[in-house]
């Protein structure tokens, strides 16, 4: 098999290191990678993100006939393809960048019954006041991060929604300068001055959830560096996430909780976030970006189990929060 000077260099060092067992001898390491965007002016690129969020609740066992139950669902998912142009860059990397909405698909379900089913490709819906949004934009502020530092204008998308006769309340919420933070910036890159990792190399940031009558928490959520691999002629880093609890932001989220917390009256039986990301190295752009967020709670009523019924009463309730970004040219 041909290879480089370079390669072959490095497998002999490597081999010579482990059969010798060599005093000192350790292999060589590969380079560092550095984990930026690069925001570049008139820079374009399209991407489709898609959230899901469910809750849903179900009843096991026996139930005494003065409960009223029923398993249910809450569904929401929504798609949106979009096109991001770099307007401008300052010193620091920050990036202006506009965003306009291409494409729109949201489904809603509230208790198993489908409330909402817009997609803006079906010519039916095309009259429909959701799709006014389609061909709107709005900008932002972009760190090489990823973070979304602030939301600059969002007027042209704010007008087209509000020149229905009735403006639909879930078009209205997608241009909200806090869901738009969300939609772009969810994931966080490490800080310029630390951005620079070797395989196994990790960082983290904090996400923090409300699950609404299950109370709030927050993760702390572990990226670290698996490998980088030539793919098409580009450097591609491939990171995995996991989280684990943390406590910051914990307090904070349950001051401003404005429903009851339930929590504390179920078990936390498991729950389950993980993630990956794609990072285009040479091209300095998010190739691919997954989290996923699963979680459980259980009620037991021992006593609620008719005589000679040992099966007790169950209450469980489940969450999902999904996040897919992906570059689509």
């Amino acid at each position: 098999m041909m290879m480089s000077h370079k390669i072959f260099s490095w497998l002999a060092s490597a081999v010579i290191c482990s059969l010798l067992l060599t005093a000192g001898c350790t292999a060589p390491t590969r380079d560092a990678a550095t984990l930026e965007l690069k925001l570049a002016p008139q820079d374009s690129t399209a991407y489709k993100v898609t959230t899901e969020m469910e809750d849903s609740v179900k009843f096991e066992g026996f139930l005494p006939d003065q409960i009223a139950s029923k398993d249910s669902r809450n569904h929401n998912r929504i798609e949106i393809t979009f096109d991001q142009r770099i307007q401008s860059t300052d010193d620091k990397g920050n990036a202006v960048a506009k965003i306009t909405i291409k494409k729109l698909k949201y489904v809603s379900i509230h208790r198993d019954n489908l409330v909402l089913d817009f997609d803006s490709s079906r010519e039916k819906d095309q009259d429909k006041p959701m799709a006014k949004l389609i061909g709107q934009g709005y900008t932002i502020e972009i760190a090489p991060t990823g973070e979304v530092t602030k939301v600059i204008d969002v007027k042209q998308a704010d007008q087209a929604v509000r020149s229905a006769s009735t403006p639909p309340k879930v078009a209205v919420r997608l241009i909200d300068p806090t869901v738009i933070k969300e939609r772009h910036g969810i994931l966080t890159l490490p800080v310029t001055d630390k951005n620079q990792l070797r395989t196994g190399d990790n960082w983290s940031s904090i996400k923090a959830f409300d699950f609404r009558m299950m109370g709030s928490k927050s993760y702390e959520r572990i990226y670290t560096l698996k490998e980088t691999k030539d793919t098409n002629g580009r450097q591609v880093a491939v990171i995995e996430m996991n989280a684990i609890p943390s406590s910051e932001m914990a307090e904070q989220l349950h001051k401003e909780q404005a429903t009851p917390d339930f929590s504390k009256l179920f078990d936390d039986s498991g729950w389950q976030y993980t993630g990956r990301l794609k990072l285009d190295l040479t091209a300095g752009k998010v190739e691919e970006y997954l989290e996923k967020l699963q979680s459980e709670w259980v009620a037991v009523d021992p006593s609620a189990g008719r005589e000679g019924d040992s099966e007790p009463a169950v209450l469980r309730m489940t969450a999902t929060r999904l996040y897919h970004l992906e570059k689509i040219d």
